[in-house]
This record gives structure tokens, sequence and C-alpha cells, in this order.
């Protein structure tokens, strides 16, 4: 069995068990209090961060689960499609992602980190004119890397206006998917009430 330290509102221990949720696996979480971490954690991932996945003595790291346990796949089959959403990914790490930590603190950055995702979503609603989901009709690692945050859109304090009704429909349908609301924790329910 694995384990998974987690904090429970972190948006990136979410997107971590949205993905075991998905693919059905069988595993432990284990809550961290993201302002008292249990000394173990460092000792495990030196950067004393959640999330971190132990499988036995193992201590696995970025695109792991996707390859060790491929069904269901979240990633495309097709190579060219594969390096086109693992370039996504990436630049939705740096574009939008790396805001979230500034909203999280409540620092002085956080009012131009809300601006700086409103932006990046706001250029992204045009896609679901088109399509189900970020690469189409399959539901991917794209649609689970942005799932916790449009999921606290209102916990941050982030209105994207009625322009972006085709972005939240979206995100309507990953919010009713079984995984994703297996993965959500009691705090994380609290705060789209």
């Amino acid at each position: 069995m694995m384990n998974l330290y987690s904090g429970t509102t972190c948006p990136f221990s979410h997107r971590c068990r949205i993905v075991l949720y998905e693919k059905g696996m069988d595993f432990q979480v284990i809550d961290v209090d993201m302002f008292n971490k249990p000394e173990d954690l460092a000792v495990i991932n030196p950067h004393n961060r959640v999330p971190v996945l132990v499988e036995r003595d193992l201590v696995p790291f970025g695109k792991y689960i996707d390859e060790r346990f491929p069904h269901p796949q979240l990633m495309p089959a097709d190579p060219i499609m594969r390096a086109r959403a693992r370039q996504l990914l990436v630049g939705m790490e740096r574009e939008i992602f790396s805001f979230m930590e500034a909203i999280e603190k409540h620092g002085k950055s956080a009012d131009k980190a809300r601006l700086e995702i409103r932006a990046r979503l706001t250029e992204i609603i045009p896609i679901f004119n088109k399509q189900k989901f970020m690469l189409g009709d399959d539901f991917s690692m794209l649609d689970v890397a942005i799932a916790p945050l449009l999921w606290r859109l209102d916990h941050y304090g982030i209105d994207l206006g009625k322009a972006a009704a085709p972005l939240m429909k979206y995100a309507e349908r990953i919010f009713i998917r079984q995984g994703f609301i297996d993965a959500l924790t009691p705090s994380e329910k609290a705060m789209r009430k």
C-alpha cells in the first residue's frame, strides 16, 4: 500500500489525491498539519513539502503514478500529444500555479497573484467553447492539474465574471467526477459552500 503525505487544503496534495482516486489506487492518506509538520516528512522529502507519495521504500516524484499505473491513462498515448501535454503542464506551472502560493500565504503579492491567475484563466476560456476537456474529449493530467485551482476560485477571491461561463461549465464536468469527489477533504469541501 502507498502512503500519501497530504496537506488537507494544499492544492498540490489535492491534485495528487485526484490522480490516485481516478486510477482506483489503494493508498492511505496521512494528513499533514502544514504549521506543525511531522519530523519524518523532512526525512522522506528534503524539501519538507507535501504532497509526498511513499511506495514501499521508494519516494517517487513527477510522472511516476501515471507511468507505473497506466490505467486509466491520464497522459495521451500518442508521443506527440504526450509531449504537448507535458509542455502545457510546464507552462501552467510557470504561468498559473506558481501564483497560488502567494495567495495561500496572504502576503503583499496576493492581489497581483490573483490578477495573474485571472488573466491566464481568461486566456484559456475559448478552449472550452470547442471541447469537453483540455485536450479534447478525454479527461487528462491537465484537467487534474487545474481542477484544485478551479475549485478554490471563490476561496482565493478570484472572480472571472460572466465571460468565464464556458470555463465554469468545464469545471463542473470535473467536479462531478467520482475521483474528484473522493479526493476532497472536509476542509476542501467547505471552500465552496
